[in-house]
């Protein structure tokens, strides 16, 4: 098939919101089906054809990289299918191949794409921000590309999340609270907290994202009623939400705020559990070393501390992440690698005259930090497009990769080496250096990207590099029948995916 001539351009689908909303969150559900159930039907030329096993359907689409179109088969003929309609053939194909139903997910399907409609709009009135870091990580429409409801956002009415959603190209105030001295909980360096505010004697400053202050309203109200709480207005400054939404900005103070956000956004409610919070630093500080120990320009952004409320533990904990100043190298700009795979104005993939090189550039930074990690620290980054940003010279060209997240850090003292090896080629490879290699062919036709690729691995010279390199597989997490057999979010489960590297 001519990929560029059946190439679909979610950016160019005209002006009508409900058909580019379709596009958009049909793209990362067919993805989905396509990767976890669905088999391929050969098919000369024309639009891919796949096979729903448990119905025995027929399945067209146009595009690979963002599937969109989707057509059945139906009465001799191919009809299109609106994302509704699509949802509805999902959700039956699931039901007959999982033998249980579900009927939790497809309203997060719909609201997806609710989501995005309401998203466009918002984003057609909005001025996007100068600086080319927060474009990047505000321009995550699709979001996700192997999720079936990445853009979900509970299901609540649009004024009650438009106002902190990254698309939409938002900024607002924190609240600042004070927490009774004697139920504040905290470990770790929480100083820059102290900055935002100022509280009254026996209390401590504790800022509050907006959004989760009216979702824990009624847990808390009775914290409001006798003194432990108080309400002390806004924070001066504003501070811009990231693509992880619950992940928040402030550039004057150049410092990344963490909250807990009581809404399953892909496959988990997203709350800083306490669990987690409690290894925050073990897992923080193995991570901060085996970057501190790796001779190259790489950083780790620290997870510095948290600070809660004694009473109100998940519901209003904050986690202190450190900002760019003491990790990025001077006169680079730092950019989320999943906005380089979705394209915003300023993007270096798309605009770079040499992709060879700027692809070669893009694994030497991304890859060696990460193998080194693994192999020589036992740490196991969670490096998938979000939680890795790529900082550029001048020139785009990517010269630093900057990693974040200690939640999704593992470590092997924890875990088996070959658990933690396909959770690192799930990130990384999978969920990474696939995504980009795949946004940057797409953008460059002409140039393969796997000659690189398997170069940066084999030079490294580490075992587990080498039979990847030979592996006829991939690790592949299976979003969607994860999410419609209800496992919990961290359960990851992984299906064999076709392996671009093997046999080159």
């Amino acid at each position: 098939m001519d990929e560029e001539r059946d190439r679909v351009d979610l950016l160019h689908l005209g002006d009508d919101v409900g058909v580019r909303a379709d596009a958009y969150a049909a793209a990362p559900l067919l993805n989905c089906l396509l990767r976890e159930v669905a088999e391929r039907s050969p098919q000369p030329g024309g639009p891919l054809v796949h096979r729903l096993p448990a119905s025995g359907r027929l399945l067209r689409v146009r595009g690979l990289r963002r599937p969109t179109a989707p057509e059945v088969y139906t009465a001799g003929a191919w009809h299109r299918l609106d994302h509704t309609e699509l949802v509805g053939l999902v959700a039956d194909e699931l039901r007959r191949h999982t033998g249980v139903p579900n009927d939790e997910l497809p309203g997060e399907m719909l609201d997806s794409r609710d989501t995005i409609a309401a998203l466009l709009t918002a984003r057609a009135r909005a001025t996007p921000p100068d600086d080319p870091y927060l474009r990047s990580e505000q321009s995550l429409l699709t979001g996700h590309p192997c999720h079936p409801a990445p853009k979900a956002r509970g299901g609540g009415p649009a004024d009650g999340w438009l106002p902190y959603s990254p698309e939409a190209h938002t900024r607002f105030p924190l609240v600042l609270l004070g927490v009774r001295a004697d139920a504040v909980v905290e470990e770790g360096d929480t100083a820059a907290l102290d900055a935002l505010g100022t509280a009254p004697p026996g209390y401590r400053l504790l800022p509050a994202h907006p959004w989760q202050l009216d979702l824990a309203a009624p847990a808390l109200a009775p914290a409001f009623a006798d003194g432990r709480l108080l309400r002390l207005g806004t924070t001066a400054s504003t501070v811009w939400p990231t693509a992880a939404i619950r992940t928040l900005y402030e550039p004057g103070l150049d410092l990344f705020l963490k909250f807990s956000l009581d809404v399953r956004i892909t496959n988990d409610i997203r709350r800083l559990w306490r669990h987690d919070l409690l290894r925050l630093r073990r897992t923080d500080s193995a991570a901060s070393r085996a970057f501190a120990a790796f001779d190259g320009p790489a950083a780790w952004l620290g997870d510095r501390g948290y600070r809660t409320a004694a009473f109100a533990f998940e519901e209003l904990a904050v986690l202190v992440r450190d900002g760019f100043g003491a990790h990025l190298l001077p006169g680079a700009t730092p950019l989320l690698a999943a906005g380089l795979v979705e394209g915003f104005d300023g993007d270096p993939l798309a605009a770079t005259a040499d992709p060879a090189a700027w692809w070669a550039a893009y694994l030497r930074q991304v890859v060696p930090p990460a193998l080194a990690a693994f192999a020589d620290h036992g740490v196991v980054v969670e490096a998938h497009l979000q939680n890795t940003l790529i900082a550029v010279d001048g020139a785009g060209l990517p010269v630093q990769a900057l990693f974040r997240d200690a939640e999704g850090v593992k470590l092997l003292s924890d875990v088996s080496r070959a658990a933690g090896w396909e959770r690192l080629v799930y990130t990384l490879v999978v969920n990474n250096v696939v995504e980009v290699a795949a946004a940057l062919a797409e953008r460059h036709p002409g140039l393969d990207p796997w000659p690189a690729v398997r170069g940066e691995l084999a030079r490294h010279g580490l075992p587990e590099a080498g039979a990847l390199l030979a592996s006829p597989t991939l690790p592949g997490k299976t979003n969607l029948l994860l999410r419609w057999t209800r496992a919990d979010g961290a359960d990851a489960r992984y299906l064999p995916l076709p392996n671009p590297l093997a046999g080159g």
